[in-house]
């Protein structure tokens, strides 16, 4: 019997006002529900704009402890009453530390744990090193309702290492929230393909879908104008695009995948069984 799972990433834009976000993603985790979306992604730290093109110190305050966070503590219920599940990315503080996190709601509104992101980009209009510790929870997978999910944060979903480490633990899909768009340094330079193709060989190489949440707009006052390109997108174990969208709409890409039939597929393109790991220890 077919296990099937309806998958969604929302794309829109985001300000200042914490409450609106929240109600924006609200609003579009609705919309995907109503169309049958079982676990629902929004994009990386949707709780106000992207403040890391910067270092300005009056954004530590925006941190909370994971589950008081106002964006864990607004969609538990919702996630209970849609029956969805939903990583949530936050600004996370914890004593004196600081971490881009993610929770996990699972679809009864459970928060079945944090991850917190491993890679810690440092660079013109990325200058998370600023503001983030590097995650100390190593990788995680966590059984939901629907699926066994592995969630990384941006930066991590260029590392081939860490979609490998989710699949190893037995997750079914990757989820990667992303906050991602110009380079302040060279305006010739446009990432949103290898940024995607990135991606589209975790699916390959791990025979598993993955879905990329990214956020649209142009953030202004912090630093150089960000333009955030959008193209959040749902690729299928051969790493073909299933839904996607544009550089500049708002709104959800959905689609459904067969679990049954990636875990036999997986098994028999034999990616695990031929590992070698006793040589790939090269530091």
């Amino acid at each position: 019997m077919s296990r099937l799972v309806k998958l969604a990433a929302l794309q829109t834009h985001y300000g200042a006002d914490l409450q609106d976000n929240i109600d924006r993603t609200i609003a579009l985790i609705r919309q995907a529900a109503s169309a049958g979306a079982q676990i629902i992604l929004p994009s990386e730290l949707f709780q106000g704009p992207y403040f890391c093109t910067t270092q300005d110190e009056r954004w530590f305050a925006s941190a909370y402890p994971a589950l008081e966070h106002p964006c864990v503590t607004q969609l538990q219920p919702i996630a209970a009453e849609l029956g969805v599940v939903i990583p949530v990315s936050i600004f996370e503080r914890e004593g004196p530390r600081y971490y881009n996190s993610v929770v996990v709601l699972d679809a009864d509104g459970t928060a079945l744990g944090t991850y917190r992101k491993s890679h810690i980009p440092d660079g013109p209009g990325y200058q998370e090193k600023y503001y983030f510790r590097p995650g100390d929870t190593g990788f995680k997978v966590w059984n939901t309702r629907y699926a066994k999910i592995g969630v990384g944060i941006c930066w991590d979903q260029w590392y081939p290492e860490a979609a490998r480490a989710m699949a190893l633990l037995g997750a079914e899909v990757l989820f990667y929230p992303t906050a991602i768009g110009s380079e302040p340094h060279d305006g010739t330079l446009d990432t949103r393909d290898p940024w995607r193709r990135a991606m589209q060989g975790h699916a390959v190489s791990n025979i598993m879908p993955v879905v990329a949440a990214n956020r649209i707009g142009v953030e202004q006052g912090l630093g150089d104008d960000q333009h955030f390109y959008g193209s959040s997108f749902i690729a299928d174990h051969r790493g073909d695009l299933i839904a996607d969208l544009s550089r500049t709409e708002e709104g959800i890409a959905a689609g459904t995948i067969d679990l049954t039939f990636l875990d036999r597929h997986r098994a028999a393109w034999g990616f695990f069984r031929d590992r070698r790991p006793e040589l790939y220890d090269l530091n």
